[in-house]
């Protein structure tokens, strides 16, 4: 117990003065090191294979390829397309570019599996569209990067990835576990939204018209089965590593 506290009391005094935060973990693992096999035999040789041992996993191949799933989207319009899906479906009501910064943001982590690709892909959009609708600037950034949260909840998730490579659990059954939490956190945030929203009597949308929401469901249906991919139909026929191997072939036909 004692060497926990002193490694995270030197990961938190390393952070603080303002050491990078991968130079400061590499530094507390050499002390690691030194302190499991000692300083004579520690060699750049063992540092190497402690890193390759510890990224030698073919689960974590999946990581960069969801992150190369998000820039396929953002690039290939399909951000775009996912919003406008969002605003025709709840942007008339009171608030309602709120609902759709929640609403696309839960849709685009369904495909991304990062808050930072959420942002990155949505943000500018979403932000914009806000501002210039008379919505308060600092709400705008707060609902964008409060709905982002979502993206490492509901699969694809970089997180549970991680933590299904480091806890020798399934990661398709993780993925389907992000779901209902997910839900009920864009839920939750889609209420408070509503709340403010109606307190500084902030704009309704454009009216609701069923023409424009079948017209934007079309566009955006390709990206909508994103999950179904990801997740593999509920089931393992997709390691996660292929499933994003098929994503990106699948971003190509979107």
């Amino acid at each position: 117990m004692e060497i926990v506290v002193i490694f995270f009391g030197l990961l938190i005094g390393l952070l603080l003065l303002g050491i990078p935060v991968g130079y400061s973990i590499g530094v507390v693992s050499i002390v690691a090191i030194v302190i499991k096999w000692g300083l004579p035999s520690l060699s750049f040789g063992l540092i190497a294979q402690m890193l390759v041992y510890g990224m030698n996993s073919f689960t974590i191949l999946a990581i960069p390829l969801f992150l190369l799933a998000g820039a396929l989207m953002n690039t290939g319009g399909i951000s775009r397309r996912i919003f406008d899906f969002a605003g025709c479906l709840v942007g008339h009501v009171r608030g309602g570019l709120a609902h759709v910064n929640v609403l696309a943001s839960f849709i685009f982590s369904g495909m991304s599996g990062a808050a930072a690709a959420d942002v990155a892909g949505l943000g500018q959009i979403e932000i914009k569209a806000m501002e210039d609708a008379g919505y308060d600037k600092d709400f705008s950034c707060a609902v964008t990067g409060a709905s982002a949260t979502i993206g490492p909840i509901v699969p694809p998730s970089i997180p549970l990835v991680l933590y299904g490579v480091l806890a020798c659990t399934s990661v398709t059954r993780l993925f389907i576990g992000g779901l209902v939490p997910g839900i009920l956190m864009a839920i939750t945030l889609m209420i408070h939204c509503s709340i403010i929203a109606r307190k500084r009597k902030y704009p309704k949308g454009e009216q609701f018209r069923l023409n424009h929401l079948i017209k934007s469901f079309k566009r955006a249906f390709l990206p909508l089965l994103t999950p179904v991919i990801i997740i593999g139909e509920f089931g393992p026929v997709f390691l996660p590593q292929q499933k994003q191997l098929v994503l990106q072939l699948y971003m190509q036909v979107c």
